[in-house]
């Protein structure tokens, strides 16, 4: 009786065990921060929208150009106000090319840095006149029209997506913060 209780137990123990790393896992480079990490089943996170949109190219390219990619793939949660590539296009000529250059690295930190929130601010919970303070340091305003519409600091909200790590809400305009005095 005593080994028809062992026989399972080891069985178990057995199937439970650890098998080594295939070559292919074993030779993964290291070093790759969150966005590296493949996942095609699991809902997207931000920057994954954004990478898959077809009206967010500049954003994603300002994203790396600001070593953002990473940090906004992490848990979260963040709530980002994602420039479209038209609203891009209103900046002054030449503007998007000069803050992509490594020496201006700073100033687009920044300006990305005012478009995200941390914290995942849902539709239903925006109310008019609502402030964010976002990771710049900075305030946003968020407006609530009658019927229903919603603006941050006057650009539009167009349309929103709901992340693995938040909420994406597409918008018409970039937003600039404001000098620093």
């Amino acid at each position: 009786m005593k080994y028809l209780l062992v026989i399972p137990l080891l069985l178990l123990l057995a199937c439970g065990q650890q098998q080594p790393a295939s070559q292919e896992t074993a030779s993964a480079p290291l070093g790759g921060g969150q966005s590296t990490v493949k996942d095609e089943t699991s809902k997207p996170d931000v920057v994954r929208i954004a990478v898959n949109s077809n009206v967010h190219k500049t954003l994603v390219a300002a994203l790396q150009a600001a070593e953002y990619v990473d940090a906004l793939s992490n848990a979260g949660p963040f709530t980002v106000f994602a420039p479209t590539d038209d609203a891009f296009a209103k900046l002054p000529t030449g503007t998007v090319e000069n803050l992509v250059k490594p020496e201006n690295k700073e100033t687009l930190q920044n300006i990305l840095e005012y478009h995200v929130y941390v914290g995942n601010i849902r539709e239903e919970q925006i109310r008019d006149g609502m402030t964010l303070n976002q990771v710049n340091l900075d305030n946003v305003t968020l407006n609530v029209s009658a019927d229903g519409k919603i603006t941050i600091n006057g650009a539009n909200v167009i349309g929103s997506v709901s992340a693995s790590n938040g909420t994406v809400y597409v918008i018409d305009t970039v937003l600039l913060p404001p000098d620093k005095k």
